[in-house]
């Protein structure tokens, strides 16, 4: 029995979409393993500075992460004291993550180097070409039922 060829006519997107990913993150990563702390870790850390204090699932929704990781992450920040856990008023059940003066600090003091790196990348790939893939990243999520 022979398998019959199946014709890919076009270029696999989410594959063209995760190498780039990977190029970006290659060019923070060292700096965030300098700083102890995960990709997932910053991800969450971001989102609270930008949104926060906000509930897990918001977390989830906002940095791509399933609720099972967001668990152990939350607990290993909160040891590592980047973040603090409240119960929120009316509804013990629900939890409100905040950053702490910890992981304000930390962000305070990664902000330079942050900054410098994506001032680096939009040398490398040109302003004009940034400023075009964030309207049409925006536009692509947007379409596709994303909330941003």
């Amino acid at each position: 029995m022979s398998n019959p060829k199946i014709s890919l006519p076009r270029r696999n997107l989410p594959l063209v979409l995760l190498q780039v990913r990977e190029l970006v993150m290659a060019r923070f990563r060292p700096m965030l393993n300098e700083a102890g702390v995960t990709e997932q870790q910053w991800r969450v850390l971001r989102a609270l500075l930008g949104d926060g204090p906000l509930e897990p699932r918001h977390i989830v929704e906002i940095c791509c992460l399933s609720s099972a990781s967001l668990v152990g992450i939350l607990a290993r920040m909160e040891d590592l004291g980047l973040v603090t856990r409240e119960r929120m008023e009316g509804d013990q059940r629900r939890v409100l993550v905040s950053v702490s003066a910890k992981g304000q600090r930390l962000a305070d003091r990664l902000a330079p180097r942050i900054e410098s790196i994506y001032s680096q990348l939009e040398s490398d790939i040109g302003l004009d070409i940034a400023e075009t893939l964030y309207e049409t990243l925006d536009a692509m999520s947007a379409r596709l039922g994303g909330s941003q």
